[in-house]
Order: C-alpha cells, then sequence, then structure tokens
C-alpha cells in the first residue's frame, strides 16, 4: 500500500505545474482576446475610413466643378454689371460734356444778343432820320443838310457791317411769304396781283441772330378778296 501511495504521489508532482500555466493562459486570454477584437474592430474602422475616403474622392470633384461654374456664372454677372454701369457712365459723361460744349458754343454766338437789341433801336433811328429827309433836298444849294445826310447814310452803312460781322442780319421780307417764326402780322388787308399769304408791307425791320430770330419783323399780309 505504501508502495502504490507513494507511485500515485509520484505520478501527480509533474502535473502540480500545470495548474499556474492554465490560471495564467486564463488570465492572458481576455487579454488577447481584447487585442484580437481591438484588432478586428481597427481594420473594420480603416476599411470604412478607406472606404469613405474613397466616396468622397469620387464625390468631391463633381462638387468642386459645380461649386467652380457657380462661381464663375456669378462672377461673369458681376462683370456684365460692372460693364454696364461703366458703358452707361461713359454715356451720361459723354452727353453732358456734349451738352456743356453746345452751352459755351451757344453763349458765345448769343451772349450778345442783348447788347444787340439796344443798338438795333440806333440803327432804327438812323434809318428813320435818313429816311425823313426829302431826296430833291439834298443838293450842292444845301451844303450841310447835303453833308450831315451822307454822314449818316455812312453811319447806317457801317453798323450794318458790324451786325454782318457779328452774325446780325437784316430781315426787310417784301414779297415773301409770311413766316411765324421771323414775321409779326399787324395787319392783313386785300391786294391786287398779291397772292394771299405774302407779305405787303413791312413796317419795322427784323434782324436774326447767327440764324435765330432776334426781333421778328413787324409786317402787312395780304389775304385773299
Amino acid at each position: 500500500m505504501a508502495a502504490v501511495a507513494q507511485g500515485v504521489r509520484g505520478a501527480l508532482r509533474p502535473r502540480l505545474p500545470l495548474l499556474p500555466l492554465l490560471s495564467a493562459a486564463l488570465r492572458t486570454s481576455p487579454r488577447l482576446l481584447c487585442a484580437a477584437t481591438q484588432q478586428k474592430n481597427t481594420g473594420q474602422n480603416l476599411e470604412e475610413d478607406q472606404s469613405q475616403s474613397h466616396n468622397e474622392q469620387k464625390v468631391e470633384p463633381g462638387s468642386a466643378e459645380k461649386l467652380l461654374a457657380e462661381e464663375k456664372a456669378k462672377l461673369e454677372e458681376q462683370l456684365k454689371e460692372m460693364t454696364d454701369k461703366y458703358k452707361r457712365a461713359l454715356a451720361d459723361a459723354e452727353n453732358v460734356r456734349q451738352r456743356s460744349q453746345k452751352l459755351v458754343e451757344e453763349a458765345k454766338l448769343y451772349g450778345i444778343q442783348s447788347f444787340c437789341k439796344d443798338l438795333l433801336e440806333v440803327a432804327d433811328i438812323l434809318e428813320k432820320a435818313t429816311g425823313s429827309v426829302p431826296k430833291e433836298e439834298i443838293k450842292d444849294e444845301n451844303p450841310h443838310l447835303k453833308s450831315l445826310y451822307e454822314g449818316l447814310v455812312m453811319t447806317e452803312v457801317q453798323i450794318q457791317k458790324v451786325f454782318k460781322k457779328h452774325g446780325l442780319l437784316r430781315l426787310n421780307p417784301v414779297g415773301a411769304k409770311f413766316d411765324p417764326y421771323e414775321h409779326e402780322a399787324l395787319f392783313h388787308t386785300p391786294m391786287e396781283g398779291q397772292e394771299a399769304g405774302t407779305i405787303a408791307l413791312v413796317s419795322k425791320i427784323g434782324y436774326k441772330l447767327h440764324g435765330r430770330t432776334l426781333r421778328p419783323a413787324l409786317v402787312g399780309v395780304v389775304k385773299d378778296p
């Protein structure tokens, strides 16, 4: 019996070290399982990230092109608006320049019209003075009257030269058609041998300054009998 017990103990002794190994293996197995699980999850996450980045790479070029196209269209619209504004500004500036130039030119041409109107009264007086002198009295027997008349005529001729130099012309429209822009009708009268609407008599000479009527001629107009 003693020999049997001793043999059993001898057989059991070599197996005792397996217990610590088994317990150590049990202790390390959860860590290994966790590591394996973590590696598996990490691998899955990497695959998902790679798949997502791959999908984003597929989507991003199309979105970028769309954004660039929208930005291009927006910039082209802004450029068109700025170009239109620039052209309108140029047109407005050109219109202002032309109007200003026209005003300056008109000021140069017609700035003297008030002065001319005053001189017209002097011309009218000279004309009346020369017209009131009887022609039969202008002779050598009346040297003073003759000299005075000739001086008035010369003055009248000279003032008309000055008027013409500055663009002021006489309107003596006897026999012409009545024009309301150049003539002012004082009366209408029938007259044989004259067409209706023509001017039969000029009561007061008119004047035009550079083509613009400064003073209409006062006239009598022929009417139908």
